[in-house]
């Protein structure tokens, strides 16, 4: 399916959440890679969670966002936020410094179109160094320069009744709650499939909440056990 095709056939509205936490310095290219695509209709959702910043100012200064305040509670409790307030047949997340190509959404809901079967897609993602950031050691180069499959909300695009059948997002995972949302999806047999295009251009710099690794490890460790025991309990 062209991205004309796709445009011509579907008039279903895409939700994008975009939660941000002190993140003005990176949320206007966000949200412009958003109004960039060539997909509509979309309603761009910015959670807003309670920042010290001016992020929510960013938000506002855009008369298609929608801006939601929260108190700081997290990136897992900020998607659920937009989750519960999107409106759209099918649900996007991009994080506050990541960007999307604009073909993004076309070809992502295209597929979902052609294939009612599916019930999400993620794709492949490129990563790119913030201007004066050193590659961080706990990345490995090879396997990103390589633009893998992005297993993440940024690549994702899911139809809305998979977070009835999945849940939200885990909010006692800080950092892994993405990595849980994908595992239960697995584990109860949503249809997925990926892509292989390149999406996404994710952005590396010194605040990524990934530089935390031993705390990101030990969420990681927690989310593949809680998977583990759901497998047991359905055999």
């Amino acid at each position: 399916m062209t991205i004309g095709e796709a445009r011509a056939g579907a008039d279903l509205l895409v939700s994008t959440v975009i939660p941000v936490y002190n993140g003005a310095r990176y949320l206007a290219a966000a949200i412009d890679s958003v109004l960039a695509q060539t997909y509509r209709p979309l309603e761009i959702i910015v959670v807003d969670d309670g920042s010290t910043d001016n992020s929510a100012e960013i938000a506002r200064s855009y008369p298609d966002v929608r801006c939601i305040y929260q108190s700081n509670q997290g990136h897992g409790q900020a998607k659920n936020t937009g989750l519960a307030t999107a409106r759209g047949e099918f649900i996007a997340f991009l994080d506050a410094d990541d960007l999307w190509t604009p073909d993004k959404l076309a070809v992502q809901v295209g597929y979902l179109l052609q294939h009612p079967q599916v019930d999400y897609v993620l794709a492949h993602m490129r990563v790119f160094l913030e201007p004066g950031v050193v590659w961080p050691p706990w990345l490995n180069q090879d396997h990103y320069m390589s633009d893998p499959v992005g297993f993440l909300p940024g690549t994702l695009v899911a139809r809305r009744a998979v977070f009835a059948r999945t849940g939200g997002f885990d909010v006692s995972y800080r950092h892994a709650n993405d990595s849980d949302w994908f595992f239960r999806a697995r584990d109860t047999g949503v249809p997925m499939a990926v892509l292989p295009d390149v999406l996404l251009h994710r952005r590396i710099h010194s605040a990524n909440l990934s530089h935390e690794t031993r705390a990101v490890t030990e969420e990681l460790l927690r989310a593949l056990n809680s998977s583990l025991r759901r497998k047991r309990s359905l055999e």
